[in-house]
């Protein structure tokens, strides 16, 4: 019998990453070798345990499990990358691709088909979400542009304009600028529309 495909899983909700890990160990062919609750212990995890596939969530602090799969594949290319999020967003299917990851499910996946996705994963093989592959065409790229994505990221908070310039190191003026062409770019009528539509699309992420 060949050996196990080893695990890596990250996630910062502790009763989330348990529950999966336990589903995982279920199947004889699986074996869970690391797991951790943020984006920045994921490549220190790897190095010491080598797993061949990773499956990390997206929304995960500091270092999302967007950057922490781009650091992961850079450190370590043969541990293949499987991307298990709430958020079904077009946006960050697209991303988690460009920044190297082999697949991109929804936790709500059945336990079954997560660990197939898991084993497809391993032989080289793409897997997507198919109504989440489908409404990413349909979306598109996003239309924001890195500044005004950041702007329109630190007016999550509802902060003044003040607030926000501090935030990303630039004038009042500029700022003003940049949440003007967003809310124009995403068919907005208010900043915190913009936001929201932004947000929901998966063009925000920290």
């Amino acid at each position: 019998m060949s050996e196990p495909i080893r695990l890596l899983l990250a996630d910062d909700q502790a009763l989330v990453r348990g529950a999966l890990a336990a589903l995982l160990r279920l199947e004889p062919d699986l074996d869970v070798v690391a797991e951790v609750s943020s984006g920045e212990e994921v490549v220190a995890a790897a190095r010491r345990t080598s797993p061949d596939v990773a499956l990390l969530d997206v929304e995960m602090g500091e270092v999302d499990g967007i950057s922490a799969t781009a650091l992961l594949r850079a450190a370590i290319p043969r541990c293949r990358v499987l991307v298990v999020t709430t958020f079904g967003r077009p946006g960050y299917l697209r991303r988690a691709m460009e920044a190297g990851a082999s697949g991109f499910v929804v936790k709500d996946t059945p336990a079954r088909q997560l660990a197939d996705a898991v084993r497809r994963v391993h032989a080289g093989l793409r897997v997507v979400d198919p109504s989440l592959a489908a409404e990413t065409l349909a979306v598109g790229d996003s239309p924001l542009t890195r500044r005004e994505g950041e702007v329109l990221q630190a007016a999550r908070d509802g902060g003044t304009v003040a607030d926000i310039a501090a935030a990303v190191h630039l004038s009042e003026g500029t700022v003003r600028n940049h949440l003007s062409a967003a809310i124009g770019k995403t068919g907005a009528r208010t900043r915190a529309e913009a936001v929201r539509i932004a947000d929901e699309h998966g063009w925000l992420l920290s």
